[in-house]
């Protein structure tokens, strides 16, 4: 998972390639709570490991279940032992959940019916979350349920029911706010279910259906077969007991499939493949883990995509998305069926041919974030035209005009713009312009606005905060970026060179960690490649020329933001540093074909979402056209005492002065060596940092990379 202050997506072009998705975040807290309420032990297979699910295990844990393993590992189920529909006697405790509303709304119900002292708190967004409908319909029952702050909202303080005031009347909850507010009920009430039947009326219209539905085919799962008489009344059986069904899988996401889902109707397109005469073969963007047969509502979201364009197959378990109608087209949808997936629609509205209108999404307004004005904003920052209502939002692409007859065009910049920052049709007024997205700590906002890299500028887009992914795919962009093409003039490179000691390796990691970005640390790959064939058993010489350089082309090798080296699984960071390692990287370096080799190795770092390369010869031979390149130098004297204070601090004896003649040396050698002399590059920025900190050293070099990026300074 990202977790940088931004994410800069550079333009991409295209996508083709498979993707499987994390568990359903609605169904995985479900489930927890389910299998928590339950008697025995649930085995529960593909849970979500997320923000929202991690504060749910820990509020479980809190109120006396037994889960094993206790940290959540991807593929590894995990068991819960549950509570049995009772709680510890006189059990008291505070409950951070965070902003996860399918955590805060159901346990609320659940502790409100089985009694206890309980605060239930989160963060202040939370706290603007409306739950009143959920109390009121609670303290019907005779729940005891107090607020802390506001009326309406959280945090709450929950205390011991009284269910003598229950006149055994229909529990009457508002189905038009949220329906979490039902499902919630649904989950608590068999708790108190006795030798009478438990009705619960929906008030007013019952909004987002098909979560109802996940919560109903659960709740048969652990024995509870509620009465559903057209979404108005339901009836929970007397003498309801939740059972483990012992194992249970999770299905994945099918709101995180609407990502790819579009991804696969904007940016799939075709290719020519000349082994097929020709024949124009599509791409595709294949879906695993959610399929025709998903018990989500969003899955309905494949409609939507099919009506503006995209062609979709499915099997039991996957998905088949490629480009259909492009560009896409327009659509007028009521969206309360598909509430959450509903906002991927309008990023593709952003590549249709015309006006899209998403009607019926009142919930938006109440969800992680006033999403209806979020994606107001945002999306008019990209360009797009937006009028936005109390329950509707309509979105007219950049660049569209009723006139237009085809695609959008390059067009000219408008007054202190530059023509590649914008592109416009003939007659239109609006322009695509390149947008630093503000997420508000919502992962659907973030995961959405991904989509606008492809936009037909080619220009990129940043998305602020994008850790905020992890409340339900924290390794969304990693999944993003496996699928996705794009021209490598495209990926942003940083080249840090200097001379030996002057701290470019440190300076090189420390930005890349910033930015998110992969690292090279060139001046490694040498002496990685004679481990690599020392290991192999080689003769280090030409003898072995062709072996080794066809080794060194597919070293498994990878650089972190710690400046430990990697090849493959391996740590060999102290490996490469013994003497015999550079003996054996001297040997290698002598042979032309490993040379060759270990351009094209160094070109290949080269990957999404961009690059900090950091050695002698960066910015001049290996990427002459990176955006920016610095080189970094510093006295010889203050290069020396860096050395020295290093190897000391490592317990290695050094003296300053044979440390500052073998510096001398090596830059003499360096600069006067025959193939890619160590200089700078000629539209390099030179920094001295003699008398600078490793901070302000990263500092400058990040303020020079925002003042090349088309968003301003973050």
């Amino acid at each position: 998972m990202f977790t940088t202050e931004f994410l800069d997506l550079p333009p991409l072009d295209s996508a083709q390639g498979s993707v499987t998705l994390p568990g359903s975040k609605s169904i995985s807290n479900r489930v927890l709570l389910l299998a928590a309420l339950s008697h025995g032990t649930t085995t529960i297979h593909d849970l979500l490991d997320s923000d929202d699910t991690q504060v749910m295990l820990a509020a479980l844990k809190q109120l006396g279940c037994r889960i094993t393993p206790e940290t959540v590992s991807p593929g590894q189920p995990i068991a819960v032992t549950g509570i049995g529909g009772q709680l510890p006697a006189e059990l008291a405790a505070t409950l951070f959940l965070g902003n996860a509303g399918t955590a805060m709304r159901p346990l609320t119900a659940a502790l409100a019916v089985l009694g206890g002292h309980f605060e239930m708190t989160g963060v202040p967004r939370m706290y603007e979350r409306p739950i009143g409908d959920l109390v009121d319909a609670l303290r019907q029952l005779g729940c005891s349920i107090d607020y802390l702050r506001d009326p309406g909202f959280p945090p709450l303080k929950i205390g011991q029911p009284d269910f003598s005031r229950w006149s055994d009347a229909p529990i009457q909850v508002r189905g038009d706010v949220s329906s979490q507010f039902l499902t919630s009920l649904l989950m608590a009430l068999p708790l108190q279910a006795t030798d009478k039947a438990i009705t619960i009326e929906v008030v007013g219209e019952l909004i987002s259906k098909p979560y109802i539905h996940i919560t109903l085919e659960l709740l048969a799962r652990f024995g509870i077969a509620v009465e559903n008489d057209s979404w108005q009344r339901f009836v929970i059986p007397a003498g309801s007991r939740y059972q483990s069904p012992g194992d249970i899988h999770v299905e994945a996401d099918a709101s995180s499939a609407s990502y790819f889902i579009a991804l696969g109707a904007i940016a799939t397109g075709t290719t020519d493949d000349a082994d097929a005469n020709n024949a124009t073969q599509r791409k595709s963007i294949r879906i695993l883990g959610v399929g025709q047969d998903s018990i989500q509502g969003d899955i309905r979201f494949i409609e939507a995509a099919r009506a503006m364009g995209a062609q979709v197959e499915s099997g039991p378990n996957w998905l088949e998305v490629s480009r259909g109608s492009w560009p896409l087209k327009a659509i007028d949808l009521d969206c309360n069926h598909i509430p959450d997936a509903a906002m991927t629609l309008g990023v593709m509205a952003l590549y249709a041919d015309g006006t899209t209108s998403l009607r019926n999404i009142a919930s938006w307004r109440v969800k992680e974030t006033d999403r209806i004005a979020a994606m107001a904003i945002e999306l008019r920052k990209l360009g797009a035209t937006v009028e936005e209502g109390a329950d509707y939002i309509r979105i007219t692409p950049p660049g569209y005009s009723p006139s237009d007859a085809g695609p959008p065009q390059v067009a000219s910049a408008p007054s202190g713009g530059s023509a590649e920052h914008a592109v416009t049709s003939v007659g239109a007024k609006t322009h695509w312009r390149a947008a630093s997205i503000h997420t508000y700590d919502d992962h659907r906002v973030a995961m959405c606005f991904s989509l606008a890299a492809f936009n037909p500028a080619k220009l990129p887009v940043r998305i602020e905060d994008p850790k905020c992914v992890g409340k339900t795919f924290p390794d969304y962009f990693e999944a993003l970026f496996s699928v996705c093409q794009t021209e490598t003039q495209h990926i942003p490179v940083i080249c840090i060179d200097g001379p030996t000691a002057s701290g470019k390796g440190t300076i090189a990691a420390e930005v890349a960690k910033a930015l998110g970005y992969q690292l090279l640390d060139s001046g490694a790959l040498y002496r990685i490649t004679g481990l690599a064939a020392s290991r192999a058993g080689l003769a280090l010489d030409d003898s072995n020329e062709e072996t080794i350089a066809e080794m060194a082309l597919d070293l498994p090798v990878r650089f972190d933001a710690q400046q430990r080296v990697w090849l493959g699984e391996e740590d060999i960071s102290a490996a490469i540093r013994s003497e015999e390692a550079g003996m054996n990287a001297s040997r290698v370096s002598a042979l032309p074909a490993v040379r060759t080799a270990l351009v094209d190795l160094q070109l290949s770092f080269q990957t999404l979402p961009g690059l900090v390369a950091d050695g002698r010869d960066m910015g001049t031979v290996i990427f002459p056209h990176a955006p920016l390149k610095v080189y970094l130098s510093a006295s010889a004297q203050c290069r020396a005492e860096r050395r020295h204070k290093q190897l000391i601090s490592k317990g290695i004896s050094a003296n300053i002065a044979t440390l500052l003649a073998d510096l001398e040396a090596r830059d003499a050698r360096d600069m006067n060596r025959a193939t890619a002399p160590l200089k700078p590059a000629e539209d390099s920025l030179q920094l001295d940092s003699s008398e600078m900190t490793i901070e302000d050293v990263v500092a400058q070099v990040l303020s020079w990379w925002q003042e090349r990026q088309p968003f301003g300074r973050a």
